[in-house]
């Protein structure tokens, strides 16, 4: 949720930003009517409850005759006050929910417009040339029996997979080699659930625009979780932290889940675009004045992780319109993926702001004499299955097989190609 004080003081900014994003500024007129009226019922019902309180002490004064008057007026104060007390809860819900749809608001010099304007920032490494046909991923994974998408629908589906043999223990490499950077860097690792509350999915900012990418559970009113994001930012919630020594910093490892609704026909073949897949996601809390400098400090350990992995590719940072609704500003890294001779995305890393700690109660004190506020979060992704993509192809050798990069090796049970001998 963005900040009430900048709906009140400074309307314009969140015009701007939803221009920015293509949205519908009527929204902002909205919002200030909303906010507006739900602080007017605040204060008649304060007003009410103020001249109850002063009732109740003339009461107790009175006695007699005065007294009975004074109860009877007591009597229908009481339900005057019953009525505002219901007018506020109203105005209440009626106000969450109309800002509560507004987007987080997009930082200075985030591109405008939807998903083409992207702004590239940088080109990391050659594009890999290669003698003869290249193989795409399911190829290579089917040749080296690595990949089975048939038996994964055979039991789940269409876009459900196995991976097998050293195809399971890359994935598992990938995750053990993000996890030790993430440790090398202040993180603590958690095993996140990966079935959250409806208050936790919504704290997030993933059941507007994206809800129809979410799997729900009717009968227990649950939501599998597409990122472990979403239980790391309902971690900390309805608390107040401690990041006076610095940010608080999560590795999240879980399986994720998505419908991937309205992506029909798209990415059909392989892994790029799946059900179910692993990944493993920084999270970190920190003060709003630093989140910029942590948001940089998430991009270059992504970077860490492709350059080790001897992958090409481009940072861009993504249009206004192509944010989520949580995000004030997002890089994507997409690598090189040689059978499609285009750049896919690989990962992410997204700047939140205070936008999901003021929905989930996250606060923080800049010292010990001050009063709480909201905590900045932000989110990155450091390995994901779709990555295997990338990978084999890149690596992919004339004979068929592909190269371990050296560093997951240490990870690989001594293997250092796959190979189908």
């Amino acid at each position: 949720m963005i900040d009430p004080q900048i709906l009140r003081e400074d309307p314009e900014q969140i015009r701007a930003s939803l221009r920015a994003r293509g949205g519908d500024e009527a929204h902002v007129d909205k919002a200030i009517a909303a906010d507006t009226a739900r602080r007017e019922a605040i204060s008649a019902y304060e007003a009410l409850r103020a001249e109850q309180n002063a009732f109740g002490k003339e009461v107790a004064g009175a006695s007699g005759e005065r007294k009975q008057e004074l109860l009877a007026q007591v009597k229908e104060l009481s339900a005057r006050v019953k009525l505002a007390s219901s007018a506020v809860d109203d105005a209440e819900r009626e106000a969450s929910e109309i800002l509560g749809a507004l987007p987080n608001i997009v930082l200075e010099g985030v591109p405008s417009g939807g998903e083409e304007n992207f702004v590239t920032l940088t080109e990391v490494g050659d594009i890999p040339s290669f003698e003869g046909v290249i193989k795409d991923h399911l190829d290579l994974g089917e040749a080296l029996d690595i990949l089975d998408m048939e038996r994964g629908a055979k039991v789940s589906g269409s876009r459900f997979y196995f991976l097998k043999g050293a195809g399971a223990l890359m994935e598992m490499a990938l995750m053990n080699l993000g996890m030790k950077l993430a440790l090398d860097n202040g993180f603590t690792p958690l095993i996140t659930p990966t079935l959250v509350k409806p208050e936790i999915m919504q704290g997030t900012g993933f059941l507007g625009e994206h809800s129809a990418e979410v799997y729900h559970l009717d009968d227990d009113d649950l939501y599998l979780t597409g990122t472990s994001e979403v239980a790391l930012a309902g971690y900390h919630s309805d608390e107040i932290i401690d990041i006076s020594a610095g940010p608080l910093r999560y590795a999240g490892l879980s399986t994720c889940y998505r419908r991937e609704a309205g992506s029909y026909g798209k990415d059909t073949k392989g892994i790029i675009r799946v059900h179910q897949f692993q990944k493993l996601e920084m999270f970190s809390y920190v003060e709003p004045s630093q989140a910029q400098a942590e948001h940089e400090a998430m991009l270059s350990w992504q970077e860490q992780m492709l350059q080790s992995l001897g992958l090409s590719y481009r940072v861009i940072d993504v249009a206004a319109g192509d944010l989520g609704s949580s995000a004030a500003r997002k890089y994507d890294i997409e690598a090189w993926i040689p059978s499609q001779g285009a750049y896919r995305e690989l990962t992410s890393t997204s700047n939140c702001t205070t936008f999901q700690s003021r929905r989930l109660n996250v606060r923080y004190r800049a010292d010990k004499d001050s009063g709480t506020q909201p905590v900045a979060t932000l989110n990155g992704t450091l390995a994901t299955t779709r990555w295997l993509v990338a990978l084999w192809e890149t690596h992919q050798q004339p004979d068929g097989s592909v190269a371990i990069p050296e560093a997951l090796q240490p990870y690989m049970g001594g293997l250092s190609v796959l190979s189908s001998s």
